[in-house]
């Protein structure tokens, strides 16, 4: 299925370096490395518009031409983000045949209107959200799927529930939870007894004081 995989062109870095990476950057290029095989890595430079675009698609399997080159199978490795985590600012790539067996980490969707949602209080909860599974590079799917109709409130879904095509084995641990309904419970706080009102001193009037010194 991956033989139309996305071309990336990309083109040999001559520097390497965080200075000489930081000023790729600066001109909209995501330096990477390609390497595996038996041949030695490449330091190259992609277009980060271009490479993001389908990073962020999270696709694993590209054809990389460097220099105008014929394209070599690559499978994304992995990315590694700035200092916030929110920008991609490098990627690793491993050269690959479609027959390799390799493992890979893919995406997990939910699907499904779970039955225990319809409890009141009730809130699905999806802890893991990818799965690492080994199989052929050319049967890595783009995501996998899980069915939580029947999911109810207080039960769970691990791993080994997601159902896997033939040739696909789990890596990750199966008794991993994927997705729970969890119930919230409204705990209702006791009004605290208003104090009382203090007494209000006695207020000695100027009647009073006059009656006094009539005595």
């Amino acid at each position: 299925m991956h033989e139309n995989a996305t071309i990336l062109h990309a083109s040999t870095r001559d520097r390497v370096g965080s200075r000489y990476a930081r000023r790729l950057r600066q001109g909209g290029r995501l330096p990477a490395v390609l390497y595996g095989h038996g041949e030695a890595p490449a330091s190259v430079h992609l277009d980060a518009k271009d490479a993001l675009l389908h990073l962020h698609k999270g696709e694993k399997v590209f054809q990389i031409a460097i220099d105008g080159g014929a394209p070599q199978v690559a499978l994304l490795k992995e990315v590694q983000y700035d200092y916030l985590g929110s920008n991609i600012v490098h990627a690793d790539f491993a050269r690959v045949s479609l027959t390799d067996r390799v493992e890979t980490r893919v995406p997990l969707h939910l699907i499904g209107d779970a039955v225990g949602l319809k409890t009141a209080g009730a809130i699905l909860m999806h802890p893991t959200t990818e799965l690492e599974i080994e199989c052929a590079v050319s049967d890595i799917p783009e995501f996998l799927e899980l069915d939580i109709s029947a999911l109810e409130a207080g039960h769970s879904m691990s791993a080994g529930d997601v159902p896997l095509a033939p040739g696909m084995t789990l890596a990750t641990d199966p008794h991993a939870v994927v997705a729970q309904i969890v119930v919230q419970v409204e705990e209702k706080v006791a009004e605290a007894a208003a104090p009382e009102a203090p007494t209000a001193p006695e207020v000695i009037t100027e009647k009073k004081r006059e009656e006094e010194q009539e005595d």
